[in-house]
């Protein structure tokens, strides 16, 4: 891969990274004036209308009939089903803690990668769970202070990183029969169906939101999901997913900055220390597959020998 190809993937990762570290802003932001549900239909049909245009000037055909099991388990669970839990859990607890949890997403898809696509399961995956799960406890523990409701908002992030780990891993056998455009489009068209009970909601809502509120949405439809997706994209043709997956690491830390920037809103240090947690087990989970995939010698350009049909491995590591 050439250097100019090199620095177009690397821009393109941060645009993303940037991106889906605003998304847990914008969410707490504009959860103040739309309920979990509409503001989840609202995101979800202004990307799917944006990647709907783009895929019919790119041309992209209706997706193999193989790959619809994924588009509709990835659609229902991952776009619609983690972003109502979001939505709601920012609600209850601020963005930086909403992002720690969910940070864990990534463990949970190694391990359902293990049991249903039969992938290796090393010791250090399961070492990387004990941390996080540990980490996850400390966080929900310094948020018992604020009553049940933030226990609730603690365990509907937790619900939010289930939801998407079963969709990543489900989309992940779509990705045979399909371009990353394809399949997240009509992922995202499928996602928006799934919420239209929740348009009169959100025609009542707008009526009333201000119009930061309804920016707020727009934005998360335009940015984090439309235009994030894409770059992910891009940057994953261009580089191997490994090195890609490693600037997960950086969302938390731009949330927790962000929002006390936009919002003024700190995690206390009990929560950093638990989200610290949940960090390592990450790290820890992943540590023997980098290992593995630096041993056999893989670089930037070893994406290009795929055949054009086959997924790039382990798409999962990056939030959205």
């Amino acid at each position: 891969m050439s250097e100019r190809q090199s620095a177009g993937a690397l821009a393109a990762a941060g645009v993303t990274v940037l991106f889906w570290s605003s998304a847990f802003v914008s969410i707490r932001s504009a959860g103040a004036s739309y309920s979990p549900g509409a503001l989840a239909f609202g995101r979800l049909a202004i990307a799917a209308v944006l990647l709907g245009a783009f895929a019919l000037v790119r041309r992209v055909g209706w997706p193999d009939r193989r790959a619809w099991p994924g588009i509709l388990t990835s659609g229902l669970l991952w776009f619609a089903g983690y972003m109502v839990f979001l939505n709601w859990g920012e609600r209850l607890v601020d963005a930086g803690t909403a992002a720690l949890i969910v940070n864990v997403g990534p463990i949970l898809i190694a391990l359902l990668s293990a049991w249903v696509l039969h992938e290796a399961a090393p010791r250090s995956l399961w070492l990387g769970i004990a941390v996080s799960f540990a980490g996850t406890v400390v966080v929900g523990l310094s948020m018992s202070g604020g009553g049940g409701s933030s226990l609730l908002g603690v365990l509907l992030c937790v619900l939010a990183a289930i939801t998407y780990a079963i969709g990543v891993v489900s989309q992940k056998p779509a990705l045979k029969y399909g371009s990353a455009l394809q399949i997240t489009t009509y992922s995202a068209l499928v996602a928006a169906v799934a919420l239209l009970p929740f348009a009169g909601l959100l025609a009542h809502e707008a009526a009333k939101a201000p119009l930061s509120a309804t920016l707020n949405m727009i934005y998360l439809g335009v940015g984090p999901t439309a235009i994030a997706f894409t770059t992910w994209a891009y940057a994953l043709a261009r580089t191997t997913a490994s090195r890609l997956g490693a600037t997960t690491y950086l969302v938390p830390a731009l949330v927790v900055l962000m929002s006390w920037l936009f919002l003024g809103e700190v995690p206390g240090w009990l929560t950093l220390g638990g989200g610290a947690l949940c960090l390592a087990g990450v790290a820890v989970s992943r540590r023997k597959a980098s290992k593995a995939s630096s041993a056999s010698g893989g670089s930037p350009g070893a994406a290009s020998t795929r055949s054009a049909g086959e997924p790039a491995p382990k798409l999962y590591k990056l939030l959205p």
